[in-house]
């Protein structure tokens, strides 16, 4: 019971994270109620609150959980195999889209990219996305540390490569934003981390 319990407050959390980003994009940000993101989750304004303290913690909350999944996964790949193919198969099946996105997908890609442009420009947004990625980051650094036998204490090697994963990412995510013909982030982002797994050779 103690598993589902879990699992459910995960699918409700990702259900507000989401519904923050879809009525952000869809409205811009000042116009989304937390009232408004409670009802598209189809929960109460109360039930937000016991998740999240404002809106922009519910919007950068993807961003964390995803990167949690990651460090999560990472502990989960085989012992032999090696660390930038695990972390790549980590990668890739925590950006799999979840029933929250299957459930209320996203608007066409013009209108959707427009809208999350406009959304991660958002000063009051920024700040919580910063203080996300640092947490997403540290953790991950810790993960790394495990599976390489390196201390994320005393280390440098497990904190590069957790920022290399988020700097990926980044990469990927900004690419997806700028390209003038859809491309999903996840083939992006493995594209990159393949490009980090190579040593980032100068392109032919």
């Amino acid at each position: 019971m103690s598993g589902l319990r879990e699992r459910k407050k995960a699918e409700t959390r990702a259900a507000l994270s989401w519904a923050a980003i879809r009525l952000t994009v869809t409205r811009g940000y000042d116009a989304v109620l937390v009232e408004d993101i409670a009802h598209a989750a189809g929960v109460s304004p109360r039930t937000f609150n016991n998740y999240f303290a404002s809106k922009a913690e519910a919007i950068a909350a993807r961003h964390l959980d995803r990167s949690r999944r990651v460090a999560d996964a990472l502990r989960g790949r085989p012992a032999g195999e090696p660390l930038w193919a695990a972390i790549e198969a980590a990668v890739h099946s925590a950006w799999a889209p979840g029933p929250e996105v299957e459930q209320a997908p996203p608007d066409a890609h013009d209108e959707w990219v427009a809208g999350l442009r406009v959304m991660l420009a958002e000063p009051a947004l920024q700040g919580e996305m910063l203080r996300a990625g640092a947490v997403a980051e540290a953790e991950l650094a810790e993960a790394v540390a495990e599976r390489t036998g390196t201390d994320a204490a005393h280390d440098l090697y497990p904190h590069l490569v957790a920022a290399a994963v988020g700097a990926a990412a980044g990469a990927a995510t900004r690419h997806f934003l700028r390209a003038e013909r859809p491309e999903p982030v996840g083939q992006l982002l493995s594209a990159a981390l393949a490009q980090l797994a190579a040593g980032l050779p100068p392109p032919n």
